[in-house]
C-alpha cells in the first residue's frame, strides 16, 4: 500500500509525515519548504505502508516546478494508492478546491483536518460526519504537532473502502476559471452547512496586529536589519567560550596522541594531518549552531513569509520575485537546498536569475573561513561596551554578498530575455510559537550534515594533503638535510629545525603545486600555501581551514599553538614580511565571499537547469568577480 500526502502549502504535511514515519524532514510554515517528494514507511497492523510527502499545491493546475511534481504523482497514482489530503481546518474553504479535483480524478481519497486545536481555540466547530456525507470521502480530525488523532488516521487508512464519486458532473472543463467557479459554488454551500463559527478568529486578529508593525514600509525593513545585526553579534559574542573550549580540547587530544603513539609517519599523519584538519572545523560548531538556530526559529514563527512580502517590492527592480528571498535567505545556510527552493517561483526567468545569484549569499561553509580570517585582523574586544567589531565585519560580508547578488541579478535581468508574466501570490501564515522539538531536531540535523558531510571530505583531503606536504623529491630533500647538517655543526639551535621544516614543506609535492599557482594569485597578496587551500576548497569552502591547519602543522613538533596563532606569525617566504596583513586578509575574505568554490552547488545548478551552460557561466562570472574584487581590495589596503 502507498500513501500520497498532498495538500496546500503550510498545512502540516511534513509534520504529519514525520509523526507517521519517525523521520525528521524539515518543516516550516511558509511555502516552499518541501520542493521535492520525500518518502518513508510506517506500520499498521503488521502491514508496511509506504508514504510519500509531496510539495504543497493549491490545485492540480500547476504553475511551478514543485506543483508539477505533485500533479504528476497524484494523477499517475495506482488504483490501490490512497491520497491523504491534509487540510488546514482553520481555512477549510481554500483547502477543499484541491480535494475536489483529486476526487474527480477517481483516486482513493481521505481528508485529514489538521490544526483542530486552533479551530477549537476560537470556539469554531466542523461537523465531521456531515462533511463526510457531502464530500463522499472519509474525514479524520488530527493535531499533527502533538500526534493527536494519528491512530484514527491509521485505522481509516487500513479500513478504507473506496466508493467512486464525483464532485462536479463535468470536471476538467477547457475553461479553468469556469471550472474553478463551479467548484467554489459547491464548496461554499458545503462549508456553510458544516462549519459553525462562534465569534472572530483570535489568532488572526493577533496576527493582523503584529503584521501592522512587522510589514510596515519603514519599520518592517528596520526590524529586519536589527534582527540580522543581533544574529551576527550573537554568532561572535556568545560562541567565543565554547569555541575556545573546543580549540583547547583538540590541542590536548593532539598532544596526548602524539605522546601515546610511537614516533613516525603514523604519528605525524594522525596528529598533524587528521586531528589538525578536523580541529579546524569542529571549532566552528558553536557559530554554525547559532546561525541555524536563528534561521529555523524565524522560519517556524512565520516571520520568513513576511520577509518575502517585504522584499518583493525591492526584488522586482532587480529581475527577482518576492519568493526569491526564501532561496536567498536559505543560502545563508547552504546554497544547495536554497537553489532547489527556487522551484516555487513560477516565472522561468526569475527562477533562473535566483539560481544564478543565490551562491553569492554567504553560506554556513564560509563562516569558518570568515571567522578565522576576521580574527587575524580585527580584535574581539567590544567597542562602546556593546558592539563586537568582528560581528560587524561578519555582517558587512553578508551584506556585501546580498548587494552583489542584487546587482548581478539586475545585469542578468537585462541579458536574459523572456515574455512570461511575473506573478507573486503568497499565503501569510498566522504567527505561532516555534516548535522547540522541531527546532532542536533541525539544528542537530544541520550540524550533523555539516560535520559528517564536510568531515568526510576534510579527512580525505587532510590525508592526501599531509602526504603531499610531508614528502617531496628525494634529491631536494637530501640537499636540505645536507645544508642543515652543515649549519648545525657551527650553530646548533632549535630555530634551525623550524627553518629546515619550512624548507622541506616548500620543497614538498604540495609546495610544488602551490608554487605553480603562485604567479597567478600573487597580485592578490596570496602565497603558495593559500594557493593550495584555494584548490582544495573547491571541494567545499570550509576545507580552507582544514587545509591551512594541516599545512601549518606539518613540521610543528610541539603542537602548542592554535592555527590562528600560527597564521598570525606566518611570513611570506618571498619577502620575509608578515603574510596576513590587512591587505592580504581582506583580499582573501572578498575572494571567498564571491568565488564559486562548491562542487555540490554546481551539480545542483546543472540538475535544476538541465544544462551545463548555466553552471559554467556561474563558475566563470563568480570566479572573475572574486579575482578582480580581491585585486582591487589588495591594491587599496596595500
Amino acid at each position: 500500500m502507498k500513501i500520497l500526502l498532498a495538500g496546500n502549502p503550510n498545512t502540516g504535511k511534513s509534520t504529519l509525515f514525520n509523526v507517521l514515519t519517525g523521520l525528521n524532514q524539515k518543516v516550516g510554515n511558509f511555502p516552499g519548504v518541501t520542493v521535492d517528494k520525500k518518502s518513508g514507511f510506517f506500520n499498521v497492523k503488521n502491514e508496511k505502508v509506504k508514504i510519500v510527502d509531496l510539495p504543497g499545491t493549491y490545485s492540480l493546475t500547476p504553475n511551478s516546478e514543485d506543483e508539477r511534481v505533485t500533479k504528476e504523482y497524484v494523477c499517475n497514482a495506482d488504483k490501490d494508492d490512497i491520497v491523504v489530503l491534509v487540510a488546514d481546518a482553520t481555512n477549510l474553504k481554500r483547502n477543499l478546491l484541491l480535494l475536489t479535483q483529486i476526487i474527480d480524478q477517481g483516486k482513493k481519497t481521505i481528508l485529514v483536518l489538521n490544526m483542530m486545536d486552533l479551530l477549537q481555540k476560537n470556539n469554531h466547530e466542523i461537523k465531521i460526519q456531515k462533511l463526510e456525507l457531502l464530500l463522499g470521502v472519509p474525514v479524520v480530525a488530527i493535531n499533527a504537532r502533538i500526534g493527536k488523532g494519528i491512530d484514527d488516521l491509521k485505522y481509516t487508512i487500513i479500513n478504507h473502502k473506496f466508493k467512486a464519486t464525483k464532485f462536479i458532473d463535468q470536471p476538467f472543463s477547457s475553461n479553468v476559471i469556469d471550472e474553478t467557479m463551479l467548484r467554489y459554488n459547491k464548496i461554499n454551500q458545503i462549508v456553510n452547512e458544516c462549519l459553525v463559527i462562534n465569534g472572530e478568529d483570535k489568532s488572526s486578529v493577533l496576527t493582523r496586529k503584529i503584521d501592522n508593525i512587522i510589514t510596515h514600509k519603514v519599520y518592517g525593513y528596520l526590524i529586519f536589519l536589527v534582527l540580522l545585526f543581533l544574529m551576527f553579534q550573537a554568532i561572535f559574542s556568545w560562541s567565543a567560550y565554547p569555541m575556545e573550549l573546543i580549540e583547547n580540547g583538540f590541542m590536548l587530544l593532539g598532544n596526548s596522541l602524539s605522546n601515546l603513539l610511537p614516533d613516525g609517519a603514523i604519528n605525524d599523519l594522525i596528529v598533524e594531518g587528521i586531528i589538525a584538519g578536523l580541529g579546524g572545523i569542529f571549532v566552528f560548531i558553536p557559530q554554525i549552531t547559532m546561525l541555524f538556530a536563528f534561521i529555523i526559529i524565524l522560519e517556524d514563527t512565520g516571520y520568513m513569509a513576511r520577509v518575502s512580502f517585504l522584499m518583493d517590492r525591492i526584488l522586482r527592480n532587480f529581475g527577482l520575485n518576492g519568493k526569491s528571498i526564501i532561496p536567498l535567505l536559505s543560502s545563508t545556510a547552504c546554497a544547495v537546498p536554497a537553489i532547489m527552493g527556487a522551484r516555487t517561483i513560477t516565472n522561468y526567468k526569475e527562477r533562473l536569475i535566483t539560481i544564478m545569484v543565490s551562491p553569492l549569499i554567504s553560506c554556513s561553509a564560509r563562516i569558518p573561513v570568515y571567522s578565522l580570517l576576521i580574527a587575524l585582523v580585527v580584535p574581539k574586544e567590544n567597542v562602546w561596551g556593546v558592539f563586537n567589531m568582528q560581528g560587524v565585519l561578519m555582517m558587512g560580508l553578508y551584506l556585501v554578498g546580498f548587494v552583489t547578488a542584487l546587482l548581478a541579478a539586475w545585469v542578468m535581468k537585462l541579458i536574459i530575455e523572456s515574455k512570461e508574466r511575473s506573478t507573486f501570490i503568497l499565503e501569510m501564515p498566522i504567527y505561532r510559537m516555534p516548535r522547540w522539538k522541531n527546532v532542536g531536531f533541525e539544528i542537530f540535523g544541520k550540524v550533523r550534515v555539516f560535520l559528517f558531510d564536510a568531515g568526510k571530505i576534510i579527512v580525505a583531503i587532510s590525508i592526501v594533503l599531509w602526504g603531499l606536504s610531508s614528502y617531496g623529491p628525494s634529491e631536494a630533500y637530501e640537499k636540505i638535510d645536507a645544508k642543515y647538517t652543515e649549519l648545525s655543526k657551527t650553530n646548533p639551535s632549535e630555530q634551525l629545525e623550524s627553518l629546515k621544516s619550512a624548507d622541506k614543506l616548500e620543497a614538498s609535492y604540495a609546495g610544488m603545486i602551490g608554487k605553480t599557482i603562485e604567479p597567478v594569485i600573487r597580485p592578490l597578496g596570496f602565497d603558495w600555501k593559500i594557493g593550495i587551500a584555494l584548490v582544495t576548497s573547491f571541494a567545499a569552502r570550509e576545507v580552507f581551514v582544514g587545509t591551512m591547519a594541516t599545512l601549518y602543522s606539518v613540521g610543528d613538533e610541539d603542537n602548542t599553538s592554535t592555527i590562528r596563532q600560527k597564521m598570525l606569525v606566518a611570513k611570506n617566504s618571498r619577502t620575509g614580511k608578515l603574510l596576513y596583513t590587512k591587505a592580504t586578509t581582506y583580499s582573501l575574505l572578498i575572494f571567498y565571499a564571491f568565488a564559486m568554490q562548491c562542487m555540490a552547488t554546481l551539480a545542483i545548478v546543472y540538475r535544476e537547469t538541465n544544462s551545463i551552460k548555466w553552471p559554467l557561466i556561474q563558475l566563470v562570472y563568480m570566479g572573475a568577480l572574486a579575482y578582480f574584487s580581491s585585486l582591487i581590495v589588495y591594491t587599496i589596503f596595500s
